[in-house]
C-alpha cells in the first residue's frame, strides 16, 4: 500500500515538472527527408538477399581469390578496429565513411574488381578487435548490400565463423 501511495506521488510529481502542454513529438511524414530512402533500402536489401547468398566463401577459397591478383580485401571496421588488428592484405575503408567519392577511392575506376569483404562475425573469438555483434546487425550485410548499391557487383564474402588465431587467417595484430 505505502509503495503504491509513494508511486502516485511520485507520478505526479513527474506530470506537474513536465512542460505545460507537453505532448509526444508529431511523426514526420515518410520520405520528408528527401535524402533518406528507406524503402528504397529495404528493395535493394531483397534484391541483394539471394545474390549475396550465392558469395560466401569458405576461408581457403576466400583467402585464395583475395589474394588473387587485381582483388581487393576490403575491411570496412573501424580504422582503430583495423588498426588493432585484421587479415594480413586488408585495406580500411570504414563502413561509416562509404561515399561514392571514397569507394570509388579505394576500389579504383574498375567497377567489376572483385572485392572480398569480412568483419567482426566471421570470427568466433568474440574478443577485441572482433568483438561479435547482433547477428541481424552485422556488419557483413551492410557493407554487402552498400556495394552492390554503389555499383560494384563482384563482392564476395567470407561466409564461415573463423578462429581468428588460426595461422591460415593470417591475422595480423596491430
Amino acid at each position: 500500500m505505502r509503495i503504491s501511495f509513494v508511486l502516485i506521488i511520485g507520478l505526479s510529481w513527474l506530470a506537474a515538472a513536465s512542460p505545460a502542454g507537453a505532448r509526444e513529438p508529431k511523426p514526420i511524414a515518410p520520405g520528408a527527408n528527401p535524402l533518406i530512402d528507406y524503402s528504397g533500402y529495404v528493395a535493394l536489401t531483397k534484391k541483394v538477399g539471394p545474390y549475396r547468398a550465392k558469395r560466401l566463401l569458405g576461408m581457403a577459397e576466400f583467402r585464395q581469390r583475395a589474394a588473387a591478383e587485381g582483388a581487393l580485401l576490403l575491411d570496412a571496421r573501424s580504422a582503430e578496429a583495423f588498426r588493432r588488428g585484421h587479415i594480413e592484405g586488408a585495406v580500411n575503408l570504414p563502413f561509416s565513411d562509404f561515399t561514392a567519392e571514397s569507394l570509388a577511392q579505394v576500389v579504383g575506376p574498375d567497377r567489376t574488381r572483385p572485392i572480398y569483404i569480412y568483419c567482426n562475425n566471421n570470427f568466433r573469438n568474440n574478443v577485441a578487435p572482433v568483438m561479435t555483434k547482433s547477428i541481424q546487425l552485422a556488419l557483413n550485410i551492410q557493407t554487402f548490400v552498400n556495394l552492390v548499391g554503389y555499383g560494384y557487383p563482384e563482392v564476395w564474402e567470407l561466409g564461415e565463423a573463423v578462429d581468428m588465431n588460426d595461422p591460415a587467417i593470417g591475422w595480423v595484430r596491430g
